[in-house]
């Protein structure tokens, strides 16, 4: 098992008064398996901004730069939408800021012992003492991965 690297994402990236580029929404749903015969039929807009983003002043984006999240679809390069205005709870994907520097972790609370668990197995849970600084900084609500192309 390696230490828990802590040093994973990026400074936050402000939504506020960011741009608005509704897409077209298709009307019918895309199958994983085989291909449906069904003609294309545009059912309306959707802004991507609506489905993303709740709290828009209280919302950022940041990159991931780490792995230690990989089982939970938080891939290095992985664009995060955080809201810093949703009270984190057990089990929520918070990004935490632990002693002044900032992680993307699962918040583990139950029975007075807190962690910050990884998802992935070749890091370690980080166990949060009485005398350690931990803040929750925002709950992270979406996860933007890019395909490989």
């Amino acid at each position: 098992m390696r230490m828990t690297d802590i040093n994973n994402v990026s400074y936050p990236i402000s939504v506020v008064n960011k741009w608005s580029y509704p897409l077209a929404l298709v009307a019918w749903r895309i199958p994983a398996g085989f291909p449906s015969p069904a003609e294309d039929y545009i059912e309306g807009e959707i802004d991507l901004n609506e489905q993303l983003i709740r709290h828009p002043h209280a919302t950022f984006l940041m990159k991931v730069a780490g792995d230690s999240m990989i089982g939970a679809g938080i891939m290095p390069g992985s664009t995060l939408v955080v809201d810093r205005s949703i009270e984190p709870r057990h089990g929520s994907v918070v990004i935490a800021v632990i002693d002044g520097q900032l992680t993307v972790k699962r918040l583990y609370n139950k029975s007075g012992v807190v962690q910050l668990r990884p998802e992935n197995t070749t890091y370690n849970p980080i166990n949060i003492s009485k005398e350690q600084d931990l803040v929750i900084w925002g709950v992270v609500t979406n996860v933007i991965n890019q395909l490989p192309q």
